[in-house]
């Protein structure tokens, strides 16, 4: 048994990444090692991570964080997916639904029932046999059923909610189990000589905090795992160019919606994410192909409601860190990359990336195995995402503008080439393991982008008529247009369960 573990923890920055740490470390070490994380307050954080998808309940339920309570405290709501507004071409729109189309009826997927029946039709859209749709597009919301009979069952979600409001939480989560925080802007970081791991971060006021691990939560700075180690960045952008971003909150304008929407302008795209007490609105562009101030006049003129401050400029960079533990040091969130906010990724991979830390959580040798183990984990993860927020852009018939002709005819990566063959081909879906968005957000984006396969499955054809296809479709999606009208709006849902104590 190793007496050589890890006695005291350092975490270089607050925020969402640095509370989210804090909290599930003290949660999972109970005090066995001293926990301290450093922040500034005059270093503001980025606060564009205030859509998720549906893993953050796994996160938020192993803390024991009340559901209800958790979005009453950060003013949040419900999301059901996301609304994509131009994409593939001007005039369209498609949903992408947290769950599945329908409920499988037979060993063939159900979606080249669809393709056999209704493909080539144009008379229905596969989001009829979507009842998270149904219920975002009808302002509805309930917690899925328990009972895998009911329809109410094949549906997810996520939530809409203030990222500033969380990490303040999360940080009174920590502090109760003995997290220390100290306040400092980071100026220094020491390296012992020999092995050059991280031994201490220097404060502005001289204090010195050491640390046998160090997890650098410090944003696109990247101030331990890149300016300290000098971890190489790999960028994507390339692939995904838009390197800037404006946002702004607005009042609210009627009752929340359950989904958020992503709406392509020129050089990018609009972000809309409603929450309890304000509208978060963002637009997400190339800086190649607008100003500053042109994308700012865009965001603000077709933002609704009523502009709350001013409008926040970011710059990043698409891409990630080619190590993402190195020696002793993790570096998680934005400094270990950067995913655009498409398919709300953010909070996710901080999320993944505390979790697979703790499964693979070393002694103080920091073991070479852990992190090659952890870093080819993470390394896959990130590129899985990156090809699936890649195809909403490459699979575009839209040429108006210079973005939107550059992204239709770049090159992409092999690995996304082959899935879109697959499915162009013959309407099948290939993933890898433990991929993030599995085979229903594929096709949704597939079909969305306005990718129709060439054939449908051959068993389909075969057993079409022996297992009544036809009647089936027809049956799932008068039940989801009828269980839908007997639910309770997302605004009935917020007030009775979950309404913001403070607005």
């Amino acid at each position: 048994m190793t007496t050589d573990l890890i006695r005291k923890i350092v975490i270089a920055g607050g925020g969402s990444a640095g509370w989210m740490a804090a909290a599930a470390l003290s949660n999972a070490l109970q005090g066995s090692c001293e926990i301290t994380l450093v922040e500034s307050e005059a270093i503001g954080t980025v606060g564009v991570g205030e859509a998720t998808i549906p893993p953050l309940k796994i996160f938020n339920q192993s803390l024991g964080i009340n559901e209800h309570e958790f979005v009453a405290n950060t003013s949040g709501t419900f999301k059901l997916g996301i609304q994509f507004v131009d994409w593939a071409r001007k005039g369209t729109r498609y949903f992408h639904p947290f769950g599945q189309y329908g409920a499988n009826f037979d060993v063939v997927p159900l979606h080249h029932y669809w393709l056999a029946t209704y493909g080539k039709s144009g008379n229905e859209d596969i989001n009829d046999f979507s009842i998270a749709w149904a219920m975002a597009d009808n302002g509805r919301f309930n917690r899925p059923s328990r009972d895998q009979r009911q329809i109410q069952s094949t549906f997810d979600y996520a939530f809409h909610f203030d990222a500033g409001l969380y990490a303040r939480a999360l940080r009174s989560y920590a502090e109760k189990r003995g997290v220390k925080r100290i306040e400092g802007r980071i100026i220094e970081v020491q390296k012992h000589g020999e092995s050059g791991n991280i031994k201490s971060v220097i404060l502005e006021d001289g204090a010195v905090v050491e640390g046998d691990l160090f997890l650098d939560c410090t944003g696109f700075r990247g101030l331990l795992i890149g300016q300290c180690l000098e971890t190489s960045f790999e960028d994507w952008s390339h692939w995904l160019p838009c390197d800037h971003a404006v946002a702004v909150g607005t009042e609210s304008v009627g009752e929340p919606s359950p989904y958020t929407r992503a709406t392509a302008r020129e050089a990018g795209w609009q972000w809309r994410i409603p929450l309890q007490h304000r509208t978060g609105n963002g637009y997400v562009y190339c800086s190649e192909f607008v100003s500053d101030d042109e994308a700012t006049g865009t965001l603000l003129e077709n933002a609704e409601g009523v502009p709350i401050g001013e409008p926040k400029l970011l710059r990043f960079q698409t891409g990630r860190r080619s190590t993402f533990w190195n020696k002793n040091c993790v570096a998680i969130g934005l400094a270990a990359g950067f995913m655009e906010p498409l398919e709300s990724t953010s909070i996710h991979l901080i999320q993944t990336g505390i979790t697979r830390l703790l499964a693979l959580f070393p002694d103080r040798s920091c073991d070479p195995l852990s992190q090659k183990e952890y870093n080819r984990i993470t390394g896959l993860e990130y590129e899985r995402i990156r090809d699936f927020l890649i195809l909403h852009y490459c699979a575009t018939s839209r040429d108006d503008t210079e973005l939107w002709r550059y992204v239709s005819s770049m090159d992409i990566p092999e690995s996304l080439a082959y899935k879109i063959d697959q499915f162009s081909a013959y309407g099948r879906i290939v993933a890898e393991d433990n991929e993030l968005f599995q085979n229903p957000s594929w096709l949704a984006v597939f079909l969305g982008q306005e990718i129709y396969p060439k054939r449908f499955a051959p068993l389909a054809a075969a057993r079409r008529d022996a297992v009544k296809a036809d009647e089936k479709l027809a049956g799932i999606r008068q039940l989801i247009q009828e269980v839908t009208k007997t639910l309770p709006t997302h605004q009935q849902y917020i007030d009775q369960y979950c309404k913001a104590l403070q607005k």
